[in-house]
């Protein structure tokens, strides 16, 4: 099993629109992220978590030329603006399969109801088969286990994954004990650290730290990073040894 980062940057990526911070100046590479998305791919199988505003750009870079379906964690923008840019792997495949939860699956309705009418559709909308998943219930994907694990982000539930022993956590401010019970034995931790300073609705670097701590996983990778959190090679010297900064295109295996 593989697990690609397509993006690691906040809501507004990084570098931000007009930002005067000195990481929005950074030559290092690690430090220009796009919104947050993952690929986890095994065997000739790939999935993608997120479709944010950036997911046509990730897509040609990673050159992902087909996909068996889209898992979203929640309906922000920033996770779900590129949703029509599925538009090409239902051209392949007919249909292109979106796990999502009735929530979610309603506020893209909304958005794009273009896409899910049923009189005068548009011909060339993006074609999708909706299958409604919940964090009470685990599904299976091309013979590996889907486990969905609710977090909250803010007042608002939103759902991480783990596929077999790696588990991807953006956007959480708290978990349950019962949801954390399903993060034991983790090769892999993939979750939010945004910045340093506490914020309302996202864990910061000591929130993350103390789950990462709490957890005990065997390497625990931070994402959904703002500018305000630094330079990417300065943030990560402060880290435990087991504990990195993920950036884009890294690949995990």
């Amino acid at each position: 099993m593989k697990l690609t980062f397509l993006g690691t940057g906040t809501s507004t990526g990084v570098p931000m629109i007009a930002s005067k911070h000195p990481v929005a100046k950074s030559k290092d590479p690690r430090d220009k992220r796009l919104r947050s998305s993952v690929l986890i791919s095994w065997k000739n199988v790939n999935y993608v978590i997120d479709t944010g505003p950036d997911f046509r750009q990730q897509m040609l870079r990673e050159n992902v030329t087909s996909i068996n379906g889209v898992l979203f964690t929640h309906e922000h923008a920033d996770h779900v603006a590129g949703f029509e840019e599925i538009r090409p792997y239902g051209f392949q495949m007919g249909e292109v399969p979106i796990y999502l939860t009735e929530r979610v699956l309603g506020s893209l309705k909304k958005r794009y109801d273009y896409i899910f009418a049923t009189e005068n559709r548009y011909p060339s909308a993006a074609n999708v088969k909706p299958i409604i998943i919940s964090h009470k219930e685990n599904f299976v994907l091309d013979g590996v286990e889907v486990i969905p694990i609710e977090v909250m982000h803010g007042n608002l539930p939103i759902l991480g994954y783990r596929f077999g022993n790696i588990a991807y956590i953006t956007d959480i401010k708290t978990i349950s004990e019962e949801e954390k019970s399903k993060l034991k034995n983790l090769d892999f931790l993939v979750v939010t650290g945004l910045r340093k300073a506490p914020h309302f609705s996202h864990f910061n670097i000591d929130e993350a730290l103390a789950f990462i701590e709490e957890l005990q996983p065997e390497k625990a990778y931070l994402t959904h990073i703002s500018e305000p959190l630094g330079f990417h090679a300065d943030a990560e010297k402060e880290l435990p040894e087991n504990v990195f900064l993920a950036y884009d295109g890294l690949v995990l295996e």
